[in-house]
């Protein structure tokens, strides 16, 4: 439970997640072409949860990028036959496409078994999920389908537990809620850390339904090449990038070199040597990193060293 646990965000609930021992774990994603490093945070967290017994199944969701205007079907199906050669290299874990489970007409009457029990508002507070703003999807109807797929792919699925960034809570959150008046079991929830966008995103504050809207929207993106590091990029841009990345002195949170730092070198890689320091531990770099003990120059030289070596596992 203790390897689980370590570098999530939340788990709701952490109870009900310690009496279930075990089942399938399930996590969906958009086929893009290359992927950034933020996958790998949620990659290595599924893995993990194989490790512990877990059935783990992928949905390489190509409908669902379809709907998200990311590209036709036969590209996105290319695009995740790409993506699932890197994640193996991670651990072999067992994929689905979407075109098979929509095959399906017992799929369809699930989707509208919960759109049955979903208010149109509360369809409209889960599209963050898909890296827009609520008000977006007014110019395309297909896109308020988007949430209420993704909840009919954690049921017909059978998933006990549902894993993504904390950009997947609010669809996470509608499974649950619907779970209950439709008679599904609710699906456990594991939110991994979002890496954000090396552009940053600012000083924000807010409750859970604002922040995890802020974390759809400011995370690391294919459409925004530098606000991201992909898998792909040779040791020049990767340096490039880092060096040119918000790494306000002192401040951690929204802090994309520290979190590439602490959600995914040192908990997946090696531990980070600084200025003489080992940093076996986020909390540790974090408390020294406020203080200024160390500084983003440091933090940026140890980053690109370790991404650099880390990454020639994906090339």
């Amino acid at each position: 439970m203790e390897r689980l646990l370590r570098n999530v965000v939340e788990v709701v609930t952490l109870d009900e997640l310690e009496r279930l021992g075990g089942g399938r774990a399930y996590l969906g994603f958009e086929p893009l072409w290359p992927i950034h490093v933020g996958w790998l945070v949620w990659g290595y967290k599924l893995a993990e949860l194989r490790e512990a017994g877990f059935d783990v199944v992928v949905l390489v969701a190509t409908w669902h990028a379809w709907i998200n205007d990311k590209g036709s079907i036969e590209e996105l199906r290319k695009h995740g036959e790409e993506i699932t050669t890197v994640l193996n290299k991670i651990a072999p874990f067992k994929y689905i496409y979407s075109e098979e489970v929509t095959r399906d007409p017992q799929y369809w009457q699930l989707a509208l078994k919960i759109a049955k029990e979903t208010s149109l508002a509360r369809v409209k507070r889960a599209t963050p999920v898909m890296g827009r703003r609520a008000e977006e999807v007014e110019v395309d109807f297909s896109k308020l389908l988007y949430p209420v797929l993704q909840v009919a792919d954690i049921f017909y699925l059978n998933v006990d537990v549902a894993v993504g960034g904390m950009d997947q809570r609010r669809a996470h959150m509608l499974a649950r809620d619907v779970a209950e008046r439709l008679g599904y079991k609710k699906p456990i929830a594991i939110h991994t850390p979002i890496i954000t966008s090396l552009s940053g995103a600012g000083r924000m504050e807010g409750s859970h339904r604002e922040m995890d809207e802020i974390y759809a929207i400011y995370k690391m993106s294919k459409s925004k090449p530098q606000s991201a590091i992909f898998i792909t990029d040779s040791e020049e841009e990767i340096a490039k990038k880092i060096w040119a990345a918000f790494c306000p002195p002192g401040e951690v949170r929204f802090n994309p070199v520290y979190e590439i730092a602490a959600h995914l070198l040192i908990p997946y890689h090696q531990p980070l040597e600084i200025g003489g320091r080992r940093y076996e531990n986020s909390t540790q770099l974090a408390e020294d990193y406020r203080r200024g003990v160390v500084t983003p120059q440091a933090l940026k030289e140890a980053v690109v060293r370790g991404l650099v070596e880390m990454l020639t596992k994906f090339k």
